[in-house]
C-alpha cells in the first residue's frame, strides 16, 4: 500500500479517492477549496502552485491529475497547472497519472486508438495534446514516470451536468420524462462509465506496464442517445421516452450568453457523426472490461 495524491475532487477525483481508500492506500486529496472524499486527508492548495503541491505530495507514490478547469478557460488555466503538476511529480518521484480525454485527437474517421496522431487544430485539442507531449518528453528523458488515461463523455453515479448523458438522457428517461439531446439522437457515440474511469486510473498508478504511453478507459461499444434512453426507460419500467434534439441555432444563440455553450461549438464534431472509441488495448493488457450496460444504467438513475 502507498501514498496516493489526487488533485481535484470533481466527477472522477472524488470516486478515485474513495476507491483508493477501499484498496488500503493512504489518500490525500488536493483542491482549491479543501474539499474532497470523506476518506481522504484534504488539503487546500492551488493546482498551479508547485511549492504547495510538492508539500502535499511529499513521500507520495502516485500523483493523479484529475483537475477540470472551467471549459472556457482551458488556454489560460491548463498550462500553469499542468506545469506545476509535472514538476511536482519530477521533484517527488511520484508516478504521474493524467486524466485525459479524446479532444487530443481532433476529428477522426473510424474508431479512435491510442496511436492516432495528436491534434493540430482546435484550441482544446491542442491544449490537451501539448500537455501530453510535455509529460511524455519528461518520461522519455527519465525525469518522471507517467501515463495518460483517456475517456469519452462520462455517465454514471456522481455525474454532473458536464457529463450530459446522465442528467439529460438517463435520469429523465428513467422518470418517464422527455429526453433532450444536442444533436441527431441516432448517431452512435462512445460513453464512458465513471466508476470504470476510477478503476482504470487506480490500475495505471500502480502497474508499471501502464507507464510511458496513453490508454483508453474500457468503454462499451458506441450507442446512440436514443438507444440509451429507450433501454433506460425499459429497465426503470417507464414509458418509451420522447427524444427531442436541440436545434443548432439555439445552441449558437445560448453561446452568446453562456460560455459553456459557446465552447461546445468547437467540439460539435463529436456529436454530428459517429464517435467511436477502441479500448481493447487496456482491456487486453490489464483484464479490465467495461461495466455491463444494464448495470451501469441502473446505477446511473438509482444513484444520480
Amino acid at each position: 500500500m502507498g501514498k496516493h495524491v489526487v488533485i481535484g475532487a470533481g466527477q472522477v477525483g472524488r470516486q478515485l479517492a474513495e476507491l483508493l481508500h477501499q484498496q488500503g492506500h493512504e489518500v490525500v486529496q488536493v483542491t482549491r477549496s479543501g474539499s474532497g472524499a470523506d476518506q481522504a486527508t484534504k488539503i487546500a492548495a492551488d493546482a498551479s502552485d508547485h511549492t504547495a503541491l510538492a508539500r502535499a505530495a511529499a513521500g507520495a507514490d502516485v500523483l493523479y491529475n484529475c483537475v477540470n478547469p472551467r471549459y472556457h478557460r482551458w488556454t489560460t488555466d491548463w498550462p500553469p497547472m499542468a506545469d506545476a503538476m509535472l514538476r511536482t511529480a519530477e521533484s517527488t518521484g511520484a508516478v504521474y497519472v493524467i486524466l485525459g480525454n479524446l479532444y487530443s485527437y481532433g476529428p477522426v474517421d473510424g474508431p479512435m486508438t491510442e496511436d492516432l496522431p495528436l491534434a493540430s487544430r482546435g484550441v482544446k485539442g491542442r491544449v490537451r495534446a501539448e500537455m501530453w507531449r510535455q509529460a511524455l518528453a519528461a518520461h522519455e528523458a527519465g525525469r518522471v514516470r507517467t501515463t495518460e488515461i483517456r475517456a469519452s463523455d462520462y455517465f454514471g453515479p456522481g455525474s454532473t451536468d458536464q457529463g450530459f448523458l446522465s442528467p439529460y438522457v438517463i435520469q429523465p428517461a428513467a422518470a418517464g420524462k422527455r429526453v433532450t439531446v444536442l444533436s441527431d439522437p441516432d448517431i452512435p457515440r462512445a460513453w464512458t462509465y465513471l466508476p470504470d474511469v476510477a478503476r482504470t486510473l487506480a490500475i495505471a498508478g500502480t502497474d508499471e506496464r501502464a507507464w510511458g504511453r496513453p490508454w483508453h478507459v474500457p468503454t462499451l461499444p458506441a450507442m446512440s442517445a436514443r438507444t440509451v434512453a429507450e433501454r433506460t426507460a425499459f429497465l426503470a419500467g417507464a414509458r418509451k421516452p420522447r427524444v427531442m434534439e436541440v436545434p443548432y441555432w439555439l445552441i449558437k444563440a445560448l453561446g452568446l450568453v453562456q460560455p459553456f455553450m459557446r465552447e461546445l461549438r468547437e467540439t460539435r464534431y463529436q456529436f454530428d457523426r459517429p464517435f467511436v472509441l477502441d479500448s481493447s488495448a487496456f482491456q487486453r493488457t490489464f483484464g479490465l472490461t467495461p461495466t455491463p450496460l444494464d448495470e451501469a444504467l441502473k446505477e446511473s438513475y438509482i444513484r444520480p
